[in-house]
């Protein structure tokens, strides 16, 4: 067992999701029950699955929710840039957020072969 709150992976995780929740706070409200719901379904999936995983006996099963969580970025990446396209974040902020995701991303596959 792992103890998630020293994990560098969470940490990091539960900043972006911080962020992520200021910048859908600026969505149109319309978008309450769509895109934003999405997103922050999304971002909260990613600290979330990594505690989940880190209570697991074995590796495998870590390894699992790893996967789980690095999907869960890809997701939230995408819905970024729709936001961006759909005029709901700018281009740099949307940039931005998005270096933090793909830097995660990384982290994760890198712990991920650790774990394997």
């Amino acid at each position: 067992m792992h103890n998630f709150r020293k994990l560098t992976i969470w940490l990091d995780a539960m900043k972006l999701a911080k962020e992520v929740y200021l910048i859908t706070a600026t969505f149109p409200k319309e978008e309450k029950y769509g895109l934003v719901s999405q997103i922050n379904r999304a971002c909260i999936s990613v600290p979330s699955n990594i505690a989940e995983g880190s209570s697991r006996t074995s590796n495998k099963e870590f390894s699992h929710f790893m996967k789980i969580s690095i999907g869960s970025l890809f997701e939230l990446e995408t819905q970024l840039i729709l936001s961006n396209e759909f005029g709901f974040i700018n281009y740099d902020r949307m940039l931005e957020i998005r270096t933090k995701i793909i830097s995660l991303q990384k982290m994760l596959s890198q712990f991920l072969k650790t774990l394997q």
